[in-house]
């Protein structure tokens, strides 16, 4: 059974940057699409960043495209948010989710295993 943990979330003021990590235990990420969400207060959960397939590829909201990128190491068994120029919009709980497929583009119905996520908040 995989499990993630998602770490890296905190205040950070407009134009910072985080780095967000989830990391799987359980089985190996190399055969999975992980996918970053976020859900905001009062909104429903929206996919933000999707990595798959051998070499990967990867895809973005048009929100955050230009300023997120979504990386992964399989030796950690982790995948990466880098977020760069944060806005106050960007303010969410942020989650992984993984589906045990190469051919993913991370729907949000398709993936099979979630954290708990981890809290972004971008305030001055």
């Amino acid at each position: 059974q995989l499990q993630l943990v998602e770490s890296g979330g905190g205040l950070v003021q407009p134009g910072g940057s985080l780095r967000l990590s989830c990391t799987a235990s359980g089985d190996t990420l190399d055969y999975y699409a992980i996918g970053w969400f976020r859900q905001a207060p009062g909104k429903g959960r929206e996919g933000v960043s999707c990595i798959a397939g051998i070499p990967d590829t990867t895809n973005y909201a048009d929100s955050v495209k230009g300023r997120f990128t979504i990386s992964r190491d399989n030796a950690k068994n982790t995948v990466y948010l880098q977020m760069n120029s944060l806005k106050p919009e960007d303010t969410a709980v942020y989650y992984c989710a993984a589906e045990k497929s190469l051919f993913s583009n991370c729907g949000y119905y398709g993936m099979e295993y979630w954290g708990k996520g981890t809290l972004v908040t971008v305030a001055s």
